[in-house]
């Protein structure tokens, strides 16, 4: 069932993205790569949502940048939200932020390891917000269904799945393309393709594959998801969190033109 978000319709005939650094590293940079993203989608004719998270409550190591947290990071994506006029995403990690959250961004978005948490799906959809829910990597895609019944059973009808990927032994994700078809059974799909070349748990941090970002992507696109989820930073070297599987700022839009050829060559075989 396709829905809006502002300008932005999920499920629709257009492919979507949503972008932007994994964190919020602090307003200058989240209005940088908001501005620096929006720009090159609307030279493209490409639906953006921006997307950063202000707590970051996963992290391998206790040491790790989790972010501002949740005020001043709700500060920055007004902020994001009022200048950039892109519609704004963020991850919410306990029930407890998700009436807060609502009421500043467009999409709430429920982290992979906490898709199967019934209070917080809840509190989420109760929100009225758009809900995106990452798969876990440890949930069949059939298994999905039960997420978006909890969100529309509590009043919500839209909502989309993430996929991002399935635990292949230790430290390693594999993504299964047939998972793509299932879940979009239910709701609107999009693929992560960042977060899907992770290689978990690299001694303190996460490491990652980022030179396989396009190839995925372009399987999925073909696949025939409805939006592209990455995190994009314009030097992931340094960057604050998941540096080592974004993609650089100065590939993506070579990346998006590809992935726009495949979906338009879809598009006009299924009409």
């Amino acid at each position: 069932m396709p829905f809006s978000v502002q300008n932005v319709t999920i499920g629709g005939p257009e492919l979507f993205l949503i972008a932007g650094p994994c964190v919020i590293e602090s307003e200058e940079h989240a209005l940088f790569m908001a501005a620096s993203i929006a720009t090159i989608c609307r030279e493209l004719g490409m639906p953006y949502i921006f997307k950063a998270s202000y707590d970051k409550a996963n992290r391998t190591s206790i040491s790790s940048y989790r972010g501002p947290g949740i005020t001043e990071g709700l500060r920055i994506l007004r902020k994001v939200r009022e200048d950039v006029k892109v519609p704004v995403l963020t991850d919410v990690h306990e029930a407890s932020q998700a009436t807060a959250a609502g009421e500043i961004v467009d999409v709430l978005q429920i982290p992979a390891f906490l898709c199967r948490q019934t209070d917080l799906l809840i509190a989420a959809a109760h929100t009225g917000c758009a809900i995106n829910v990452k798969k876990g990597q440890f949930v069949a895609p059939q298994d999905m269904r039960h997420a978006v019944a909890k969100i529309r059973e509590s009043g919500n009808q839209r909502v989309s799945l993430t996929e991002r990927g399935a635990s292949f032994g230790y430290h390693n994700l594999v993504v299964d393309m047939r998972s793509l078809p299932i879940m979009r059974e239910y709701a609107p799909v999009v693929f992560d393709a960042t977060h899907s070349v992770q290689l978990p748990s690299q001694g303190t941090q996460s490491g990652g594959q980022p030179e396989f970002i396009p190839v995925l992507s372009r399987a999925a696109v073909a696949a025939g998801i409805d939006g592209i989820f990455m995190e994009v930073h314009d030097h992931p070297a340094v960057a604050k969190s998941d540096g080592a599987n974004a993609l650089p700022l100065s590939n993506l839009k070579a990346t998006l033109e590809q992935l726009l050829a495949i979906h338009a060559l879809i598009r006009r075989k299924s009409e």
